[in-house]
């Protein structure tokens, strides 16, 4: 028993000083710089130029209804530079959806965000191949149409052998926070070819929505199932699940309620993953209002809340096994105060089954990033990887603002930084993590504003890739806004 015991021990110490030189080893291979822009977007990941090496994909852009030159944007993997950019009148502030759309060989980039902009652009070159918004649309933007969230992927609805696209779109920017009387948002179906309506319904409650959709695992029933939500961050509003059945029927008075929140909404994206082990996988959702909720992906059942006191929840979900369990474990950042006055980021990890809490702790300023997991040191525990903003008084009523990416090692229950601090601040955009080059090692695509001086301006930011020395001989299971899919399965 001492001998296993002390066998142990060492193996622990090992794997520390493993990591603890992996992360010393660190270095940013390269930092795209754009002046006089800023993202609310997440990166995602694809090989655009056939060169071996992932390239990146973001939204970006500048105050609401300012038009910007550079509102998506795909840099070479190897190097930073742009290799297309395509400009809009407003925020892009969407993730992308990668699919191959005009069969080339190369994932397209499907991304929304303000004023009804849904574009489809083709990935080799940045060609517009469809948008949304044409014709006679136009009136109706800002009338009926409003912001796109992000889309996933559905089975070919019209029969021309694509899949095709669901996506949430809502929310009026126009409103004053109190004001109750707002848009209804929509769940529409659109074909994946051009972007047209195949089919549309309003919210059942008639409430807006900011909510990205969700969609359950195909092969687990002749039809799937989307879990959306409604409300906002000072308006009440629902959580819902229904049938993409139901959705092709224009007619979603007939979807399940899931839970309801009366005075905020939900906002962050729901994940599916089979908490109770029965081979369904179950929806985990969190409200605006701090409450963290578990169904059963079958019955829709509730198989547990907690609620985070004082605290808002606009960040989606880590995943991941953070405990000796088998997992599925997940991990939450939420922001103490009430929207829109906020102090510091609170961070909780729950166990699966039960949703016990495992974790907790306070660190960082306030953003809306999700975190992302992969086991950094090999021990067969997950680490939650997430963006940290950092806050020094430099003078009275100045403020110096730095960002970082760090690591919870929760079988030591100790927190460690992948760099030093950067000058600026990250609102909003989830790191990607992954092997981008193929050499084996963990690489971090992250962003940040370059203003230490400003938080919420959107006047210049960076896109940087981290190399480190952290064995990746596995693809992270969840690393990247809404899991490695990009679809909020686990």
């Amino acid at each position: 028993m001492e001998k296993s015991v002390g066998l142990a021990l060492l193996l622990a110490l090992i794997s520390h000083l493993l990591i603890a030189q992996a992360v010393s080893s660190n270095e940013i291979a390269w930092s795209a710089h754009f002046p006089n822009l800023g993202t609310f977007s997440s990166p995602r990941v694809a090989d655009l130029n056939q060169d071996g090496v992932g390239d990146i994909i973001l939204g970006m852009g500048r105050l609401e209804f300012e038009a910007a030159d550079t509102a998506i944007v795909a840099l070479n993997g190897k190097d930073g530079n742009v290799l297309w950019r395509v400009a809009t009148n407003d925020q892009i502030f969407g993730s992308a959806l990668l699919h191959d759309i005009n069969q080339d060989g190369i994932p397209d980039v499907i991304i929304g965000g303000r004023s009804a902009n849904l574009l489809a652009i083709d990935g080799a070159t940045g060609a517009l191949i469809w948008e949304f918004i044409k014709g006679d649309m136009k009136e109706l933007v800002q009338k009926k149409w409003f912001n796109f969230y992000n889309p996933q992927l559905i089975p070919d609805q019209n029969g021309d052998g694509l899949d095709d696209i669901i996506i949430s779109n809502g929310g009026d920017v126009n409103k004053l926070p109190y004001d109750e009387n707002r848009p209804t948002g929509h769940l529409l179906v659109l074909d994946m070819a051009t972007g047209d309506i195949i089919q549309e319904a309003p919210m059942p409650d008639g409430k807006e929505t900011y909510h990205s959709v969700s969609v359950s695992p195909r092969g687990e029933g002749s039809d799937l199932k989307v879990v959306f939500g409604t409300g906002g961050e000072t308006v009440g509003g629902n959580l819902y699940v229904c049938t993409l059945k139901e959705l092709m029927e224009g007619n979603l008075s007939f979807a399940t309620l899931l839970a309801s929140s009366p005075d905020k909404g939900f906002i962050a994206p729901a994940v599916w993953a089979d908490i109770n082990k029965d081979g369904i996988a179950d929806i985990l959702a969190c409200s605006v209002d701090g409450n963290v909720l578990a169904f059963d992906g079958l019955t829709f059942k509730r198989l547990w809340k907690k609620k985070i006191p004082g605290a808002e929840i606009y960040a989606s979900f880590g995943v991941g096994n953070f405990t000796r369990k088998a997992g599925p474990d997940f991990f939450v950042t939420a922001n103490k105060g009430m929207w829109p006055l906020f102090s510091q980021s609170f961070q909780m990890m729950f166990s699966g089954p039960k949703g016990k809490i495992k974790y907790e702790d306070y660190f960082g300023e306030f953003q809306t990033s999700s975190p992302v997991a992969f086991d950094l040191d090999g021990d067969g525990i997950d680490e939650i990887i997430l963006s940290v903003n950092l806050v020094d008084l430099i003078s009275e009523n100045q403020w110096y603002h730095t960002n970082t990416i760090s690591a919870i090692d929760f079988k030591r229950n100790k927190t460690y930084r992948l760099f030093d601090p950067l000058p600026g601040h990250n609102n909003s955009a989830t790191p990607w993590i992954g092997d981008l080059d193929g050499d084996g090692w963990l690489d971090v695509v992250f962003c940040h504003s370059d203003n230490p001086n400003n938080t919420f301006k959107l006047d210049g930011m960076r896109v940087n890739l981290l190399k480190t020395k952290i064995p990746a001989e596995n693809a992270p299971k969840w690393g990247a806004y809404m899991g490695s899919s990009y679809d909020g399965r686990y």
